[in-house]
């Protein structure tokens, strides 16, 4: 498989989301109502199905800590610049950040590992890593600008596990795999079809929300402003991915594989988030057209001087 054919699916399936919602096969509710279907049932069912069968041990910690930092430093600086460069409120903020850190490493990373690593063992690790510890970090901070007064309250971060089902299924997924537990065949086989929705749906969905009829409540989705996440996502994440793996004196296959990873398009996931919570669609659906359409050079320039 060549790293065209791996995104090809990708942009067919958003091309099949904005045709339909432009001819009204979807209705006017259309994306949010997809939107919704994978944040509550379709993602869970795939994160945990994904999280219960990944073994957690033999973890790589030199890689994975050179991916961290890189996620750390673009997540955190499109956080926290985002309101100084482009006057983002404090609730848009963090899709901000993730829009220009968290990689797409499920449906793309999976193809673009197998045709560049040669395996997925680091992208699961990678996986884990965005799951556990990115992912809640960014909707606990969407729960708490949610909360009318935007306050920190203990009560609601405790309870974000039972009430968001994405930090849910991750959990229990986690605890699965920890303890050695596997589903009856009927609860997998049930849950293996839901989660098989997850990335089309999503897609479409992403697609779908390229064309509106009405103004989202987001529509400031400017041109600087989208050649500053791509540069950060497809340049700044791989080049930090880069040092960082030089100053932990990684070998080259495992430097390879860090900054291939790390040079993964955004994640379709950053627009359900947005568009769960309200906050930057336009921008995070965008995002993740352009980088998705432009990390292709990224990798293949990746793969030409480190492969």
């Amino acid at each position: 498989m060549s790293l065209v054919s791996a995104f090809v699916p990708i942009w067919i399936l958003t091309v099949v989301g904005y045709a339909a919602c432009r001819w009204g096969l979807l209705g006017e509710a259309g994306a949010a109502v997809l939107g919704r279907f994978v944040f509550q049932l379709a993602m869970p069912a795939a994160l945990f199905l994904a999280l219960s069968r990944m073994p957690l041990s033999g973890f790589a910690g030199r890689p994975l800590l050179a991916f961290a930092v890189s996620t750390a430093a673009v997540v955190g600086f499109g956080w926290f610049g985002a309101s100084r460069l482009f006057g983002r409120a404090p609730g848009e903020r963090p899709v901000w950040g993730m829009a220009a850190g968290y990689v797409n490493s499920a449906n793309l990373g999976i193809p673009i590992a197998t045709q560049v690593l040669g395996d997925v063992a680091f992208l699961a690790q990678v996986v884990l890593l965005q799951v556990l510890v990115v992912a809640p970090v960014i909707l606990v901070a969407l729960d708490r600008h949610r909360d009318p007064a935007g306050r920190v309250r203990m009560h609601r971060i405790a309870s974000l596990p039972v009430r968001n089902p994405v930090i849910l299924a991750s959990l229990l997924g986690v605890a699965c795999s920890a303890a050695g537990l596997r589903l009856p065949a009927t609860a997998d086989a049930t849950l293996t079809l839901l989660s098989g929705a997850a990335a089309p749906a999503a897609l479409v969905a992403l697609g779908a929300s390229l064309h509106r009829r009405t103004p989202s409540r987001d529509e400031r989705a400017a041109p600087a402003e989208l050649a500053v996440i791509a540069a950060l996502k497809l340049v700044g994440q791989p080049v930090v991915a880069y040092v960082a793996g030089l100053a932990l004196h990684l070998p080259a296959p495992q430097l390879l594989a860090v900054v291939v990873c790390a040079g993964l398009p955004t994640a379709q996931n950053t627009f359900i988030f947005g568009q769960e919570y309200g906050v930057g669609e336009a921008v995070t659906s965008r995002a993740v057209l352009l980088t998705t359409t432009l990390s292709l050079v990224t990798l293949a320039a990746a793969a030409a001087v480190l492969g």
